[in-house]
């Protein structure tokens, strides 16, 4: 039996220019999952702001598959802790962005 090896390579024409799809660009990748959590964060704040004390346990529980957060979770944190938080959120994000597209561009090959 003989093995069939298929080649799939994505290329896109734009203007006559063919441009071709293949590396990931570190920054940008880091950069858009860095921003993505920080808005996540930003947005659990402000459910928490909204729903207070025990909306946001009902919340977390539900989403934690039934674990009773109740006795750890903690309302009245200072806007330096939150500013703090959201700092090291986008940072933890962008490592993350960042260590995704390194790692997809070392395991391609260069034409």
């Amino acid at each position: 039996m003989e093995n069939i090896i298929i080649k799939f390579q994505m290329n896109f024409q734009i203007k006559n220019k063919t441009i071709n799809m293949q590396r990931i660009n570190i920054k940008k990748l880091g950069l858009a999952v860095g921003s993505t959590a920080a808005l996540l964060y930003l947005g659990c704040a402000l459910v928490m702001m909204i729903a207070g004390h025990d909306g946001s346990v009902k919340l977390a529980n539900s989403l934690l598959h039934g674990i009773d957060i109740s006795t750890i979770i903690r309302m009245d944190m200072p806007f330096s802790e939150g500013l703090i938080g959201i700092v090291e959120t986008f940072i933890i994000g962008w490592l993350i962005g960042a260590s995704i597209a390194a790692i997809y561009n070392i395991g391609i090959k260069d034409n």
